[in-house]
C-alpha cells in the first residue's frame, strides 16, 4: 500500500513540475503578456481531475501547496516597507481599502438578501490585490523603486493583509471578540518565535560571523533559520486556527524588518535565496494545484458570473483607488490620470487571498465548489488583464 500511494504522489508530481517547466517558457513565448501564474493555472486545470485527470490532489501534494503558499506570502512579507505603511500614502491606502470592503460587504447584503458570512467573502475575495503575484511583474520591468511601484507595494500589502486578518477575525469559527484576543496572542508569540533566536546570536558575535559565514555554504543556515521562522509561524496559525497565510506574511514583514535594521545586504542575500527556493519548485505547486481545484465545465457553464465577479472586483477595489487618487492628495506621487488608471488595475489584481478565502469558506460550509471555482477564475482573470492594460497605459 505505502509504495502505491508513492507511486501515486510521485506520478501526480511528476505532472505539476512539468507544467511548472513549461509555463515560463510559454511566458516567454507570449513575451510575457501572459504571465508565468496565468499559465501555472492553465497547465493545472489541463492535467487535473475535471480534465486530463493525470494529476490528483493526494496529501503529500496538498502539503507541498501549502507550504508554496506560505512561501508566496513570506516573498510578499519581504516587500513591506513599515515606515511607508505609516506615511500619509499608506494611510490613503488603507483608508481605501476600507472604503472598497465595506462598499462590497453592502453589496454582497443586497445579492444575497442578508447573508452576512457570504457578503464578508465577497468582500475580501473582491478587495485583495495578489502581491506576490505582482512582484515578478514589476521586477521584470524595472518598476519597483519608481513612484508606480512603491505604490503597488504599498496598496499590495495593504491589500493581502487587511483581507488575511478579516479572514482570520471574520470567518473564524470563534466569535469575533475571541478570534481578536486569538489575534493579538499570535502576534506577540510570533515576535518572539522570530526575535529570540535572533537576539541569541546577537548576543554571541562569533556564533553570529560563523552563521553568517556558513550562509554561503552547503549548510545555507541563514537559509535554514528563515524556513524555520516561515514554517513555525504556519504551525503557530494552524494551531491557533487562524489562516496560514497570516503567519507566513508576518514571518516575512518580521524578518524584513529585524535584517533591514541589522543587516541589510543579508536581507537582499536571504531574499534572493528564498525566491529561487520559492519560485523555481514551492510556489508554482501552489498555482498549478490552484488550477487543479477549477472545474473548468462549471466555469463555463456559469461564464456571466464570471464576467460580473470581474467587473465587480474592478470597481470595488480597482475604481476606489482610481477616485481616491482622482480626488484627493494621497501621497503617492503620481500625477498623470494614466498613472493613477494603472494603480487602479495593478490594485485589483487578485488571486492568492481568493484561492485562500475560497478554501475557508468551503470547509466553513459558506460557499460550495461551484462558487469557489468562479472566484478563483475570474481573479485569474484580473491577473492575466488587469497588469497587462496597465502596464500598456503606464507605457503610453
Amino acid at each position: 500500500m505505502s509504495h502505491h500511494i508513492l507511486n501515486e504522489n510521485l506520478y501526480s508530481i511528476w505532472w505539476i513540475i512539468l507544467s511548472a517547466m513549461l509555463a515560463p517558457v510559454c511566458a516567454l513565448l507570449t513575451r510575457k503578456y501572459i504571465a508565468d501564474a496565468i499559465w501555472l493555472l492553465i497547465f493545472g486545470i489541463i492535467i487535473g481531475p475535471q480534465v486530463l485527470k493525470l494529476s490528483h490532489m493526494t496529501e503529500g501534494i496538498q502539503i507541498l501547496r501549502e507550504i508554496g503558499m506560505g512561501f508566496l506570502f513570506l516573498l510578499a512579507g519581504f516587500e513591506v516597507n513599515t515606515n511607508e505603511l505609516k506615511s500619509k500614502q499608506g494611510k490613503n491606502a488603507f483608508l481605501t481599502w476600507i472604503m472598497g470592503f465595506s462598499f462590497a460587504i453592502l453589496l454582497g447584503l443586497a445579492i444575497t438578501r442578508g447573508s452576512l458570512n457570504f457578503s464578508i467573502v465577497l468582500g475580501i475575495a473582491t478587495t485583495s490585490t495578489a502581491l506576490g503575484t505582482l512582484l515578478p511583474i514589476l521586477k521584470d520591468s524595472n518598476m519597483l523603486d519608481s513612484n508606480m511601484g512603491k505604490s503597488v507595494l504599498i496598496h499590495g500589502a495593504l491589500g493581502e493583509l487587511l483581507p488575511i486578518i478579516s479572514m482570520s477575525l471574520l470567518l473564524s469559527t470563534f466569535t469575533p471578540w475571541l478570534s481578536t484576543i486569538i489575534l493579538i496572542i499570535f502576534v506577540f508569540l510570533s515576535f518572539f518565535i522570530v526575535i529570540i533566536p535572533v537576539s541569541f546570536i546577537r548576543k554571541l558575535p562569533l556564533l553570529g560571523n560563523a552563521i553568517l559565514t556558513a550562509s554561503r555554504t552547503t549548510m545555507q543556515t541563514t537559509l535554514r533559520i528563515t524556513i524555520f521562522i516561515l514554517v513555525s509561524l504556519m504551525v503557530l496559525t494552524a494551531m491557533m486556527s487562524l489562516d496560514i497565510a497570516l503567519g507566513a506574511f508576518l514571518a516575512g514583514i518580521f524578518i524584513n524588518v529585524i535584517l533591514s535594521t541589522f543587516s541589510p545586504i543579508h536581507k537582499k542575500e536571504i531574499e534572493n535565496k528564498v525566491e529561487i527556493v520559492g519560485f523555481s519548485f514551492l510556489i508554482p505547486i501552489f498555482f498549478v494545484t490552484s488550477g487543479m481545484n477549477i472545474d473548468l465545465l462549471k466555469v463555463i457553464n456559469h461564464w456571466y458570473l464570471i464576467m460580473l465577479i470581474v467587473l465587480l472586483i474592478l470597481i470595488v477595489r480597482g475604481f476606489t483607488v482610481y477616485i481616491r487618487e482622482k480626488l484627493f492628495e494621497t501621497g503617492s506621487k503620481l500625477h498623470s490620470n494614466k498613472e493613477k488608471l494603472a494603480l487602479g488595475l495593478y490594485s485589483a489584481s487578485g488571486l492568492p487571498v481568493i484561492v485562500a478565502v475560497t478554501e475557508i469558506a468551503q470547509k466553513n460550509n459558506i460557499i460550495d465548489t461551484t462558487v469557489s471555482s468562479i472566484l478563483i477564475t475570474s481573479g485569474a482573470i484580473t491577473i492575466f488583464f488587469f497588469p497587462l492594460i496597465a502596464k500598456i497605459i503606464n507605457k503610453n
